[in-house]
């Protein structure tokens, strides 16, 4: 029979600040995927939920993406049930393929790996306990929430494309005389590849979640083993960049210059301004917002790829050789293809670059314990990604007019950042003051009730 401190300390545990925190974030996360739900509904388009909820029948969006989040959930499995997992899911997607084949209707994989997902929940729910049902519910959740940001992300594009009439592409395009123009020049450069290079670069750039998986497939590869998650790694970054950036989308909405100022900018048979692209520089005069198809996503301020690729980038600098190395080819390549197929300009990709910084180290001190240095850095680079993006909507003919000044600021306002992110990121930890000199603390006297001991209560131990 349980005691009354034995039913009390459970009490507390369950009311633990760790549990009512993460309870919290489901339930504003929960709400924030209806909010969404609505207000796509009210656009006549179909929302995250819906799409995610069609997938376990139809053809999938992305099978790699499926397959990649399956492939997080298992790190929480041994490697037999891996095999059995990967088996299945495969098995499954035969089975669809093949329905699929004699009904022509659409193909696409990916099907086995969200039915496998789902069903390790079902078995965490039904057959594990304790700790084994916490530790296959977070795989779970791990692999769920990476397809739920890609949905959540669709539907905030969509929404930004049906909200926002009104594009700034013409302060972006004079703004970037101040570096250059890269995009015009990288897209005669990538033209001049021809289809080889344009097809591996477009491959890098799709795949970008592709590449985020096996960074953090290496990170959690210890979970299994250790029956638990590192406090930080490379999903949590990717979460709250895909949270937090297209907010920055509504205020500050960009098409990019393939669709403003290129062929791209061609839909219904709309054209927002002249076909300049990438031949032709646009002419420094002053900007005003233009009114453009209401079917283009306004996703350029600041560029998310570039903050995902940054993350991906900052993450496999602890691994080995080469996955150092897919990490640098991965941040390379994915400059060139954003820049090269006239997605973005160098305006919004430094904004990137400081976006992703500034929440990294956010997120690093959350878990390491917030000390001045980190304070400090997230608080300029938040002031840093609010200056640029002010910059760049009031001194674009300033930046454009004076190049040789404003360059070599944006740029070393940029590598400020990045350097006080290495700063920071070298420094250990922390102390903290309670924490012991030396040596794991004596629990023996804390467990109330044991044999020959007068220790402290459960709820004060």
């Amino acid at each position: 029979m349980l005691s009354r401190t034995d039913g009390r300390t459970a009490v507390d545990a369950g009311r633990s600040p760790r549990t009512v925190l993460w309870g919290a974030a489901g339930l504003v996360t929960f709400g924030f995927l209806i909010a969404l739900e609505v207000t796509a509904r009210h656009y006549g388009m179909r929302g995250p939920i819906t799409n995610q909820a069609r997938e376990v029948i139809f053809a999938p969006k992305s099978g790699p993406l499926l397959y990649g989040s399956m492939a997080l959930m298992m790190v929480v499995l041994p490697w037999r049930q891996r095999f059995i997992a990967a088996g299945v899911a495969v098995g499954i997607d035969v089975v669809f393929f093949l329905v699929r084949w004699v009904f022509d209707a659409k193909m696409m994989f990916g099907n086995g790996a969200l039915w496998v997902v789902l069903g390790c929940a079902v078995i965490a729910v039904t057959r594990r306990t304790g700790r084994e049902r916490a530790l296959l519910l977070k795989g779970v959740g791990l692999g769920l929430l990476l397809v739920a940001g890609r949905k959540t992300g669709d539907t905030w594009l969509l929404i930004t494309s049906k909200t926002r009439p009104m594009v700034l592409d013409q302060y972006l395009a004079v703004a970037d005389h101040a570096l250059g123009n890269p995009s015009w020049f990288v897209g005669r450069f990538v033209r001049a590849t021809g289809p080889i290079g344009e097809h591996l670069l477009d491959y890098v750039y799709i795949q970008l979640a592709v590449a985020a998986v096996l960074v953090s497939f290496y990170q959690l590869r210890n979970v299994a083993a250790e029956r638990r998650f590192p406090r930080h790694h490379l999903v949590r970054t990717f979460l709250v960049i895909g949270l937090l950036g297209p907010a920055i989308y509504m205020i500050f909405p960009v098409v990019g210059p393939i669709f403003a100022y290129g062929s791209g900018g061609v839909a219904g048979g709309h054209r927002a301004v002249v076909d300049l692209w990438p031949d032709t520089q646009v002419i420094i005069t002053a900007p005003h917002a233009i009114p453009f198809e209401g079917t283009v996503f306004r996703n350029c301020m600041p560029s998310l790829h570039t903050a995902w690729v940054t993350a991906i980038f900052i993450h496999s600098r602890k691994g080995p050789r080469l996955l150092r190395f897919f990490g640098t080819f991965w941040l390379v390549a994915t400059f060139v293809a954003m820049l090269g197929f006239g997605y973005h300009y160098g305006a919004d990709i430094i904004a990137g670059v400081v976006f992703a910084l500034t929440i990294e180290t956010a997120l690093r001190s959350q878990v390491r314990g917030w000390d001045r240095r980190g304070m400090r850095l997230v608080a300029y680079g938040a002031t840093v990604f609010t200056a640029l993006l002010v910059s760049y909507r009031c001194l674009p003919v300033e930046m454009a007019t004076y190049p040789w000044v404003f360059g070599p600021l944006l740029l070393l306002a940029t590598a400020s950042v990045i350097y006080g992110y290495v700063r920071v990121s070298a420094f250990p930890p922390p102390s903290r003051s309670s924490r012991p000199l030396s040596g794991p603390p004596d629990r023996s006297a804390a467990c109330a009730g044991a044999p020959g001991t007068t220790g402290a209560s459960p709820r004060e131990g």
